[in-house]
């Protein structure tokens, strides 16, 4: 019996008596907890946030009926640091191997890291991760048995129940993994995986763009075709255990409904990691010309979708009103991604920016400030639109003030408390936010400034055309204030912010 296994076979008393605090321990009870974290979702790309064209009505009325956030952050502008930094406390810069992971990396966050999953379950939660994982299965890269129960996953790092995309939706397997095995595994159709040869016999996109029914590639994402879609590694085998990603957000949805479902009676945290709005984008055919501007906007309606379909559970079975309900994004927006989907050809006026500079993988703000949405009735004020700095990495520790719970020594080390602003009672939130970009350079945000510090890297990456990474050998400054777009570079003519915002980095790298 696996650890996944072990943990679902706890009744909800057992799991109350862990150590930390539980039900039978506190005055009051103890809210559930959703997160439900988009992909690639942009600051400006929700109906809420002033999308045109874009009828988010789901979302829309989650803001109305909390409050939505106009200054919160991931911890970078890509999905694995990102996430690995929302479950870890810990920002993804301070290790080396926190970088976009291929779909056969090792566990990133390791058994002996105490995440957020650990949290919930010592307070006596039933935990559960659906969706998009991209933080690595197993103990070392490339040497998984995708045909057996994985030695290392979810459920060694504190999740009681898991069905899990192991990476993205363009990078193989293209399988579910529930509880640490593929889900229907197929015995007629064993499954290999590799990143770094392909397989005999095996078309590759590259050479037959005929086989690419569904889409055509643009740049890369040309090495295995699975469901008439080029993928990024080679892979072969999967039978009728491979996704259609076309059911891949009902799929989902689904298992999130359930798990929510069958922990009515006690208290739960969810992880609900969409695949929408990440490349390749094929929503469901009911979805297809809902937004008029193709499929991207039209899996931005489908996750709209899976977020209503959450808060119509959370009604039907009474627990809307302990139920605190996150939705936000691990990165902002990216249009020409690798599929030849017209995602900028049809944008028809909207900006997934939302006005700000950048996009997803760059230092600029577009790249790590996402939407953030927080609805908890009677504790979450109602149609509050709040200015306070928040970011990610800040929900650990948070949530361990809400549950009053005790944190092993260096647990979540760059995790501060900030559950007073992410409940409403606090206009200010953080003094600063640190964002990484995909070349790791580090910026920080304060209430009136914007520093990025030096980098090299190029103007831009050929496999995201259109792109302004901004990653520059000087130091950049923007007065936030009169400026929120980014246009002006004031690093010159401040010398002393520049400085003042440098020792801030120097003292962040030093603490340890």
């Amino acid at each position: 019996m696996n650890k996944s296994q072990l943990l679902l076979s706890l009744t909800g008393a057992a799991a109350a008596a862990s150590c930390g605090t539980g039900p039978e321990k506190t005055a009051r009870p103890l809210p559930n907890v959703v997160i439900i974290l988009a992909d690639d979702l942009g600051y400006g790309d929700l109906g809420c946030y002033g999308a045109l064209n874009l009828s988010t009505p789901h979302v829309d009325r989650l803001a109305a009926e909390g409050m939505r956030f106009g200054n919160a952050y991931a911890s970078a502008s890509v999905s694995t640091p990102s996430r690995y930094s929302l479950l870890t406390g810990q920002y993804p810069w301070r290790r080396e191997d926190t970088g976009v992971a291929v779909g056969d990396a090792g566990m990133i966050i390791r058994p002996e890291q105490y995440t957020l999953a650990d949290l919930f379950k010592n307070a006596g939660y039933t935990t559960g991760a659906v969706g998009k994982w991209h933080l690595g299965l197993g103990d070392k890269g490339g040497e998984q048995d995708w045909n057996a129960p994985l030695p290392m996953g979810p459920g060694d790092i504190g999740f009681d129940y898991s069905y899990i995309m192991a990476a993205t939706g363009d990078r193989v397997p293209c399988v579910f993994i529930e509880n640490g095995c593929v889900a229907g595994w197929d015995p007629s159709a064993p499954i290999e995986v590799s990143y770094r040869q392909p397989f005999e016999g095996e078309p590759l996109a590259k050479d037959h763009p005929e086989l690419l029914y569904n889409l055509q590639s643009s740049v890369g994402h040309n090495q295995a075709i699975v469901n008439g879609i080029g993928r990024i590694g080679y892979m072969r085998g999967g039978g009728k255990a491979l996704w259609k990603d076309e059911n891949i957000a009902d799929s989902l949805t689904t298992h999130a409904l359930d798990f929510i479902s069958e922990n009515r009676d006690r208290p739960f945290f969810l992880y609900l990691a969409t695949n929408d709005v990440h490349v390749p984008r094929f929503p469901h055919e009911r979805f297809r010309g809902k937004s008029g501007m193709g499929l991207r906007g039209d899996a931005i309606v489908e996750f709209d979708w899976t977020v209503g379909e959450v808060m119509r559970r959370l009604r039907e079975l009474g627990l809307e009103e302990n139920t605190l309900l996150i939705v936000t994004s691990d990165n902002g927006p990216v249009l020409d991604d690798g599929y030849q989907d017209q995602a900028r050809e049809l944008l028809n006026g909207h900006d997934p920016s939302g006005q700000l500079r950048g996009n997803k993988y760059t230092v600029y703000e577009a790249g790590a400030r996402v939407p953030a949405l927080v609805r908890w009735p009677g504790r979450v004020p109602a149609g509050v639109v709040s200015d306070a700095l928040v970011s990610h990495v800040d929900l650990f520790a948070s949530f361990a003030g809400l549950l009053e719970a005790r944190l092993p020594r260096g647990a979540a080390p760059d995790s501060q408390g900030a559950l007073e602003a992410w409940l409403g009672e606090d206009p200010v939130g953080r003094d600063y936010v640190i964002a990484q970009a995909n070349n790791r350079a580090l910026s920080v945000r304060t209430a009136h400034w914007k520093y990025i510090e030096p980098s090299n890297g190029p103007l831009s990456y050929s496999w995201a055309p259109g792109i302004e990474l901004g990653f520059l050998p000087e130091p950049q400054l923007f007065d936030l204030l009169s400026d929120p777009a980014e246009r002006s570079d004031v690093a010159q003519l401040h010398p002393d912010i520049v400085e003042r915002m440098q020792e801030i980095l120097t003292q962040e790298r030093e603490r340890r």
